[in-house]
């Protein structure tokens, strides 16, 4: 069961169980930065390239099971699987969000 998500995390979250590359993409701000295993995707064309090579491919399917503020940011926390080694690993996803748009997002295993 989905917690209650803000409106562009949950847009987010049910597009990816869909793996809906577009609909994936609609939540972010044009500048969005994703900060994922060690590496920095800033605006909307390296965000698109990072879930076209590192989501899509590997059905990588995250479901969050716990949520909670810290410090201003949508924390998410949930096993995420698809078709990569170690399925199902457990996540950590961090929003900051600004104009009801996801602004930055932090991902942690």
């Amino acid at each position: 069961m989905t917690p209650e998500l803000p409106k562009p995390v949950a847009a987010y979250v049910e597009a990816n169980a869909r793996l809906d590359l577009a609909d994936m993409l609609k939540p972010f701000a044009a500048d969005a930065v994703v900060l994922d295993n060690g590496s920095r995707h800033e605006g909307l064309a390296k965000v698109r390239t990072l879930l076209e090579t590192e989501v899509i491919p590997v059905r990588a399917i995250f479901t969050p099971d716990t949520v909670r503020d810290e410090n201003g940011q949508v924390v998410l926390e949930g096993p995420a699987h698809g078709d990569f080694k170690g399925s199902p690993l457990r996540f950590t996803y961090r929003f900051t969000l600004a104009n009801d748009l996801i602004k930055a997002l932090e991902i942690a295993v």
